[in-house]
């Protein structure tokens, strides 16, 4: 019985362990605040209906202690979107945002959602580290 019990319990971290793993990119500078952007490369993976690179990104403050984020849905300092990027035509479509108050929902639509372009420096910077190896992702 023991012997089952651990084998549930080991299996069971096994699988929990990677589904928390979170490896963050920073793609801005820190801003005066200290606020900078990062990219979740493990969520990072190419649409297979559209083409598109689905990312999610996150803020943190940098220097602060503890950090503040970047973190996922669903931790107490976790801000942050995730977009779809159409990487030749350099255009995104917002598919979802999460804080602590509000869970991770992505939009059903969003794949029939009309692309937008932008100027920001931000998203400049998160169309480049994303597209960057966009090749290499998965396609889900």
């Amino acid at each position: 019985m023991r012997r089952a019990f651990a084998i549930t319990a080991l299996s069971v971290l096994a699988l929990a362990l990677p589904a928390a793993a979170e490896t963050w990119t920073a793609y801005t500078t820190p801003n005066d605040k200290g606020l900078q952007w990062s990219l979740d490369s493990d969520y990072s993976y190419r649409d297979a209906g559209t083409g598109r690179v689905v990312v999610m990104t996150a803020v943190g403050k940098v220097g602060a202690s503890p950090r503040m984020g970047p973190s996922g849905p669903g931790a107490a300092d976790g801000v942050g979107f995730v977009y779809a990027l159409d990487c030749k035509s350099k255009t995104f479509v917002s598919i979802g945002g999460y804080s602590p108050k509000k869970p991770l929902e992505i939009s059903g639509t969003w794949r029939r959602a009309v692309p937008k372009t932008s100027d920001a420096a931000d998203d400049a910077a998160l169309m480049r580290q994303a597209c960057a190896n966009s090749a290499a992702l998965p396609t889900k």
